[in-house]
C-alpha cells in the first residue's frame, strides 16, 4: 500500500516538473516572472517618475471632526485587513494617517487599477494643452495602425468609458495564453494594439485593460513624449515623492498603464485632493474644472463608471467589471454619500472622494479578496461630526 502512495506521488511529481518545463520553453519569460512574483519581484522594469515639492499636507492638532469612535472602527477594519495605510482627510485636515507595522509614509505601494484614473488625469491635461482636439474625435487619429479598418469608428471616450467594444483576452492561468502575456510578458502594446473590434462601439461596457493601454499609447503619440515623463512634468511634479511605473521590458520599454504605478499613500492623496477640488492642488491649477466635472460624470452604459472612475451613482451589491469575468466589486450596503467618486485597484488599494462632505479616504494593503466597498467609507461618512 505504502509502495502504491509513493509511486503515485512520484507519477503526480513527475507530471508537474514535465508541465513546468513544457510551459517553461513555450514561455521562459513570463514562466521566469512568475516564479519572480512568489518572491515578491516585480515583473518588469522600473522606470521612475519624478516628484516635486508637492502640496504640503496640514494635519488636524485640534478638535477632529469626525467622531473617534468611527475611526476607530475604520483603523480595525484597516487592521483586520492587512492594511499597510489609511488616511482620512476632512475638510482641508488630515484626521487620521496610520501606518501598520512594517511600513509608513514613504512606503511606495502597489495601486494597480487605481493608475487607470490617473491616466485619465492626463488625458484631461492633454486636451487642455490643445495636443488632442477632444473626447469625441476618432482614436485612429492617433493610432493609425487602426485608420483603415472598423476600429476606427472608436473614439476616445470610449475607450475612457470602457465601452470602445475592442476584444480583450479574459483572465487566465494559462502562461502562454495572451492574458498572462499582457500583463506580465515584454510586447504589452503589441497585443494591446493588434485586438480586432468584437462589439459596436458604445454598446456594452467592459473593464478592461486593453482599452487604457491603447489609451496611453495614444497619449504618448499626441504629446510626442513617453508616458513616463509626460506624467512627471505635467502632473507628477505636484506630488512630494518619487513614484515608478513598470515597463513591460527593455527592449519596447512600453508603460503598463493599465496598472503598475506605485505611490506613497500621501501622494496619493494628493491626487484624490485634485479630484476633490476640481483639478487644482493649493494654488495650482493642473486640469481644468471641466474635465473633473466629465471625469465623474455617469457614462452611457454604466451609471456608476466615468472616465476611468468609478461612481456610486446606483447601488450594486456585486459590481460587475465585464461579462467574461466572475469577478465583481462587493457593497455590502449602499454608500452613505450618492457623489462618492473611487479609484478601484485590484485587492482593495482604494481612493475614496466624497465632494459633499469633502472627504477622502486612502487605503492601501494586502490584496484582499473579498474587498467591501462600502464599509470604509460609510463608517468614516457616519462619523462626521
Amino acid at each position: 500500500m505504502i509502495k502504491t502512495i509513493q509511486r503515485i506521488l512520484l507519477i503526480i511529481t513527475l507530471a508537474i516538473v514535465l508541465s513546468v518545463g513544457f510551459l517553461f520553453v513555450q514561455e521562459p519569460l513570463v514562466m521566469s516572472r512568475l516564479g519572480g512574483m512568489l518572491l515578491g519581484k516585480k515583473t518588469g522594469v522600473y522606470k521612475i517618475v519624478t516628484s516635486g515639492d508637492g502640496l504640503s499636507i496640514k494635519n488636524n492638532l485640534g478638535e477632529k471632526t469626525i467622531s473617534q469612535q468611527a475611526l476607530d472602527e475604520a483603523t480595525a477594519y484597516a487592521r483586520e485587513t492587512k492594511s499597510h495605510a489609511l488616511l482620512v482627510f476632512h475638510q482641508g485636515e488630515l484626521q487620521l494617517e496610520e501606518y501598520f507595522p512594517g511600513y509608513d509614509e514613504k512606503t511606495l505601494s502597489d495601486t494597480n487599477s487605481m493608475h487607470k484614473t490617473v491616466l485619465a488625469l492626463l488625458i484631461g491635461i492633454a486636451i487642455d494643452q490643445g495636443l488632442i482636439d477632444n473626447v469625441d474625435e476618432s482614436a485612429s487619429n492617433y493610432l493609425s495602425e487602426w485608420a483603415q479598418d472598423e476600429r476606427q469608428q472608436i473614439t476616445i471616450k470610449q475607450l475612457l468609458q470602457q465601452s470602445s467594444g475592442i476584444l480583450y483576452p479574459p483572465f487566465s492561468f494559462n502562461p502562454t495564453g495572451e492574458w498572462m502575456k499582457f500583463m506580465n510578458g515584454d510586447d504589452t502594446q503589441n497585443i494591446a494594439l493588434n485586438q480586432p473590434l468584437e462589439q459596436t462601439p458604445n454598446s456594452e461596457f467592459a473593464y478592461n485593460g486593453i482599452n487604457p493601454q491603447n489609451l496611453g499609447l495614444l497619449l504618448e503619440r499626441a504629446t510626442k513624449k513617453s508616458y513616463s515623463d509626460y506624467l512627471s512634468e505635467n502632473l507628477w511634479r505636484y506630488m512630494k515623492d518619487d513614484a515608478f511605473v513598470t515597463l513591460d521590458a527593455e527592449k519596447h520599454a512600453t508603460t503598463r498603464m493599465f496598472c503598475c504605478l506605485d505611490a506613497t499613500a500621501r501622494d496619493l492623496l494628493r491626487i484624490g485632493l485634485l479630484i476633490l477640488n476640481q483639478g487644482r492642488l493649493g494654488d495650482s491649477r493642473i486640469v481644468s474644472e471641466t474635465w473633473i466635472r466629465e471625469m465623474i460624470t455617469p457614462s452611457d452604459l454604466n451609471p456608476n463608471y466615468g472616465y476611468l472612475t468609478w461612481l456610486g451613482t446606483e447601488y450594486q451589491e456585486n459590481r460587475i467589471y465585464n461579462n467574461k469575468s466572475s469577478a465583481t466589486g462587493f457593497h455590502s450596503e449602499p454608500f452613505v454619500d450618492e457623489d462618492i467618486v473611487f479609484l478601484d485597484g485590484f485587492g482593495g488599494q482604494r481612493a475614496y472622494i466624497i465632494p459633499s462632505k469633502d472627504l477622502v479616504i486612502i487605503r492601501t494593503g494586502a490584496i484582499v479578496w473579498d474587498w467591501d466597498d462600502a464599509k470604509l467609507p460609510n463608517i468614516i461618512s457616519k462619523g462626521v461630526n
